[in-house]
């Protein structure tokens, strides 16, 4: 190779990482407007909003390898042909699909999630006993992030049963012990009242799609009747809701003077002949 050979290679080199990087960066900003203009449509749903950015995500990571490869195979053009090599690709990928089972089954199960809207980036999931909130979603793997930092990357292929916790709606729920001793109907309309108080608190009531409802006796304990308390909330505010709801009610059980009871034990001691405690 002369020096006029590699002066135009250099040129070549130059052009083609000119185009891939001016490629990529006119994905990015295409995508990055796209999405932008996603968050501030007023009249769409946020779930269809989440969808679509979950493919919009999906769609720039495809993009940007078929740009990368594309670029190669330029590249490549200026040594060899490259027809041969590209017939021989696709002989060595047919046997390769046989042996690569698992990654098609990924790739097929990645395009059902997002067809099927299944979950997005965002959503709160449990799958394989793995529980976290969707951080990246690609048409292989899914990426979970935990509620301890920890990151968890499941191939989509082994995604068969999920369960979307933040999807169209959440529900807090709040079991409460009553003791045998209590009033059973004053103690349930003292938490009707603190359900009551909570549906009209302005720092939670826009969480709630319907007024709190006290249910009971769920359960007859060995030391507690169980009553729950539940409020039907938005995507992903039962959390908060129930902490609150929690607090709500103790306080309100205090105010009241209603023994919440606790597991306990009483020994029958005897001395002398007579039974004490």
């Amino acid at each position: 190779m002369n020096t006029n050979d590699i002066w135009l290679f250099l040129r070549d080199l130059a052009l083609l990482l000119a185009i891939v990087g001016g490629g990529m960066i006119a994905v990015n900003f295409l995508m990055q407007r796209l999405q932008k203009r996603l968050r501030v449509a007023q009249d769409m749903e946020g779930e269809r909003r989440q969808q679509l950015e979950t493919i919009l995500h999906t769609l720039r990571w495809v993009v940007q390898v078929l740009i990368v490869a594309l670029g190669l195979l330029i590249l490549l053009e200026g040594f060899v042909d490259i027809r041969p090599l590209l017939a021989s690709v696709g002989v060595a990928g047919l046997a390769l699909s046989l042996g690569a089972q698992t990654l098609i089954k990924d790739l097929i199960g990645g395009v059902l999630v997002l067809i099927e809207n299944q979950y997005g980036i965002g959503d709160v999931i449990q799958v394989q006993g793995i529980s976290g909130a969707v951080e990246r979603l690609t048409l292989r793997t899914t990426w979970v992030r935990g509620i301890s930092g920890e990151l968890h990357i499941i191939p989509n292929g082994e995604v068969r049963i999920v369960s979307n916790v933040t999807r169209d709606w959440s529900r807090a729920l709040v079991d409460v012990g009553i003791a045998y001793e209590e009033d059973l109907d004053r103690a349930l309309r003292v938490l009707e009242d603190a359900a009551q108080a909570f549906a009209q608190d302005p720092e939670f009531a826009p969480h709630l799609l319907e007024p709190p409802q006290v249910l009971g006796p769920l359960d007859l304990g060995d030391w507690a009747v169980t009553v729950r308390v539940m409020a039907k909330t938005r995507p992903g505010k039962h959390w908060e809701v129930t902490r609150a709801l929690k607090k709500r009610v103790l306080a309100a059980c205090e105010r009241e003077d209603i023994t919440l009871p606790y597991p306990r034990q009483e020994m029958l001691v005897r001395t002398s002949g007579m039974d004490t405690f």
